[in-house]
């Protein structure tokens, strides 16, 4: 008796799963695109919040400058030895009280910076004199002097005095006081505000005309 065999059909052996070649290429492809894009994202997010940050300092700087020239107005005063305010078309020269006494102040335009110079404070007649002086004499390179502002093209003070506005190049209203001799003189007579008109190039990181107004500090007999 012959026994059968049965044979069963032969099943291919089962193929390993994983990724062709090109497919790993296109996969790499596409990832390389995506981060791409996401490096461009980060840099333009980057870029935008650093010109936002320069945009802020700039704007504060030029605050803090205007903040400085209004305080320094705001304590100018006549001492009727020497002017208590000047300006001559480049110079802008001011006498102000501190708490140790006066000093006088410079603010400039030369190179295109604004800057501004200040004496030491003093309580004696000679020593203010000499600073008037030296203030009138200034080459921009002395000692104490700061750059409070770069781009600057020109700039112009006007004097409101009597309810009008006019150069302060100009004879302003004129005032007969005692001098500390004792002899009565004729003086200018300081203006209630002034107004500061400064032309910025783009350099400045601003362009066009600025002007404030700004209020000086009450003088005695001025109404």
């Amino acid at each position: 008796m012959s026994v059968n065999t049965v044979r069963r059909p032969l099943t291919p052996c089962r193929q390993a799963l994983g990724f062709t070649l090109i497919e790993v290429l296109v996969s790499i492809l596409i990832l390389s695109v995506l981060a791409a894009s996401a490096w461009k994202g980060m840099d333009a997010i980057t870029r935008a919040r650093e010109i936002s940050d320069d945009n802020l300092k700039r704007t504060l700087r030029l605050q803090a400058v205007m903040t400085q020239l209004e305080t320094d107005l705001a304590q100018v005063t006549d001492t009727q030895i020497v002017k208590g305010l000047q300006f001559d078309g480049a110079n802008l020269l001011m006498t102000r009280r501190t708490g140790a006494g006066v000093r006088v102040v410079v603010w400039s335009v030369r190179d295109g910076r604004l800057q501004r110079w200040a004496s030491a404070d003093t309580t004696q007649v000679g020593a203010l004199q000499n600073h008037w002086r030296t203030a009138g004499q200034l080459q921009g390179r002395e000692p104490g002097t700061l750059v409070a502002l770069r781009g600057v093209l020109q700039w112009q003070v006007y004097c409101f005095r009597g309810g009008a506005v006019t150069n302060c190049q100009s004879s302003g209203d004129v005032v007969k006081s005692g001098a500390p001799s004792g002899a009565v003189v004729a003086r200018e007579q300081l203006p209630t505000a002034v107004r500061v008109q400064v032309s910025l190039s783009e350099s400045s990181g601003f362009s066009g005309l600025l002007t404030r107004d700004l209020m000086l500090a009450p003088q005695p007999g001025q109404n």
